[in-house]
């Protein structure tokens, strides 16, 4: 290496300083870092032979100098193969025979694994399932897993028993049911930020459970409805005094109807009998864990069916509908799958599966419930 001399430098030996006039010789410091500043003297323009670029000296101080007069190497894709390797000095004649040689990583090169670390303070942010979902390819379809599906049979087993001691024991974890229905469907559809609009669904739930109370369950069909017709009212009056653009607005509309109308939706389970909120509930919390078994999707849908059904047999005999409880567990169970299904599409988030990923189900299975309820009742 004492005898190599590289373009750009003149008759300048990096590692063999002796024997130069004084105004040739560099310290060590200074040639850290001229040895990663590009050198042009002349006409020379050499695309072929060119240090690798570093963006801050003081993070590549202590790394052995890098041997010049080695070609680039081609680019790649993001996330294909790993970062090339660059030969430590004294090894290039290694590096080329395929024999193994230790190579060593150039300075800035981050691998794919690296990419998906903890958030550092030299901005290496933190990436979730659904970004690195994106990122690969994959499916944007995420199921919520497990947790979500716990918390959801959890919230189902309190409107069960609040449902067997009346409607006031109920009216609590059905309003939670509607809170998280309202943040996790705006979160869904990328919405977020937005209280106002979460804020207004929720009151539109919970204005239909006062209806409910103050009318009784013999006009529940009239409160739901005039109630939802009022609230779609509001929005759109509200959202046509909006400053935004035509398209946000529409966005707007679109996602606070929804978000309203499912939180209104899911006061069925205060419209319907107590019996039959006490067998959908539980058919529906015993679908939802069979749905996050790690089974194929198929056979685990075909699963969380059958077990709605057993579940609506096993606590249809404690209560007056007996064998027809089947029939009020499957039509929870299909309409709960609707609800998993919807709260896994388009790459969620995190809190989407725990807002969006445990409502829906219970919010999506009230209207199955209601009519079923009174149908074999």
């Amino acid at each position: 290496m004492s005898d190599q001399r590289y373009e750009g430098y003149g008759d300048y030996d990096p590692y063999q300083q002796q024997g130069y006039p004084p105004e040739q010789q560099y310290p060590q410091q200074a040639y850290a870092q001229d040895a990663y500043t590009q050198q042009w003297e002349g006409q020379t323009w050499d695309t072929q032979i060119q240090p690798s670029p570093v963006a801050d000296v003081t993070d590549t101080a202590y790394l052995p100098p890098q041997t010049y007069g080695q070609a680039l190497p081609p680019e790649t894709p993001a996330y294909d193969t790993p970062p090339p390797a660059y030969a430590e000095p004294g090894t290039e004649g290694m590096a080329g025979a395929g024999d193994g040689a230790a190579m060593a990583p150039a300075a800035g090169d981050v691998s794919v694994a690296d990419s998906y670390g903890p958030a550092t303070t030299t901005g290496n942010a933190r990436i979730t399932d659904a970004q690195r979902a994106r990122a690969e390819g994959r499916s944007p379809i995420i199921e919520p897993g497990i947790q979500p599906a716990g918390i959801t049979a959890v919230l189902g087993l309190l409107l069960a028993g609040g449902a067997a001691i009346g409607q006031y024991a109920l009216l609590v974890p059905l309003i939670v049911l509607q809170a998280v229905t309202a943040a996790g469907w705006f979160r869904l559809n990328g919405m977020w930020p937005a209280r106002q609009g979460i804020a207004l669904a929720f009151l539109g739930g919970v204005v239909a459970d006062v209806a409910l109370l103050a009318t009784g369950k013999e006009n529940a069909p009239a409160a739901i409805l005039g109630t939802l017709g009022v609230w779609v009212l509001l929005v759109l009056v509200l959202q046509l005094r909006s400053r935004a653009s035509a398209d946000e607005r529409m966005y707007g509309l679109m996602a606070t109807v929804a978000s309203a109308a499912l939180a209104i939706v899911a006061a069925g389970h205060l419209a319907a009998a107590d019996d039959a909120v006490t067998v959908g509930a539980i058919a529906v919390a015993v679908a939802v864990l069979a749905r996050a078994l790690p089974l194929p999707t198929a056979a685990s849908v075909v699963v969380a069916l059958l077990a709605a059904a057993g579940a609506g047999v096993a606590v249809g005999g404690m209560t007056d509908y007996g064998g027809k409880g089947a029939l009020l567990g499957l039509g929870a169970g299909v309409c709960a799958l609707i609800g998993h299904r919807v709260a896994s599409y388009d790459y969620p988030s995190r809190f989407v599966h725990m807002t969006a990923g445990v409502a829906l189900p219970l919010a999506a299975a009230a209207p199955a419930v209601y009519v079923l309820g009174r149908v074999i009742g």
